[in-house]
């Protein structure tokens, strides 16, 4: 079961041949006051996941992904102007992202976060204006998609590529291990 309704998690999951079904918690993804990005990551990963398993069976597999820039959390912008802002924010600089996975499974719950550095070219407002006018921004953490035409102006990645897509695989297989989830994975 996964507790999101993110295609890119969805996909990464395909592309391992991990069968699941897709059950969106509807979980409360507010961040409290002062909390600090990988805590909140993790505390909303596990409460999607509790959130399914209270009418689903294991395993359960939540997430949540949040970008941090310049000592501000990053979610999905709620307007094309918010996506806007966060792309002048991350232009020509260094910001991580930052991903809390939780796995319900029959033999326990283990949970855990990934962060990985992801640095931007410096982006012309033509450059933003296209990019934002496509769309691709506006449900996606920090308003880019690396898998996508966000790609074009992302100039490294220092971590684990597919936690920038928001689903750290080999956390993942960390976790399933931990819990003695066979998930047919090496």
């Amino acid at each position: 079961m996964l507790a999101s309704a993110s295609p890119r998690r969805a996909l990464i999951l395909r592309a391992l041949g991990v069968r699941f079904r897709v059950v969106v918690s509807g979980a409360d993804e507010t961040i409290a006051p002062g909390e600090e990005a990988a805590a909140a990551a993790e505390r909303l990963a596990r409460l999607k996941a509790a959130a399914v398993a209270r009418s689903e069976p294991p395993p359960i597999l939540g997430a949540d992904t949040l970008v941090v820039c310049e000592g501000r959390m990053l979610g999905k912008p709620d307007s094309p102007e918010e996506a806007r802002q966060m792309l002048r924010l991350l232009s020509g600089r260094t910001h991580d992202v930052v991903t809390g996975l939780c796995l319900v499974a029959p033999q326990g719950t283990r949970s855990g976060i990934e962060r990985t550095a992801v640095t931007f070219a410096p982006m012309s407002a033509g450059e933003i204006d296209w990019y934002v006018a496509g769309g691709e921004p506006m449900d996606k953490a920090g308003a880019y998609h690396v898998d996508g035409k966000g790609a074009l102006f992302v100039s490294s990645v220092a971590g684990s590529p597919s936690n920038v897509a928001g689903l750290p695989v080999r956390l993942f297989l960390s976790l399933a291990r931990e819990t003695g989830l066979d998930l047919g994975l090496p």
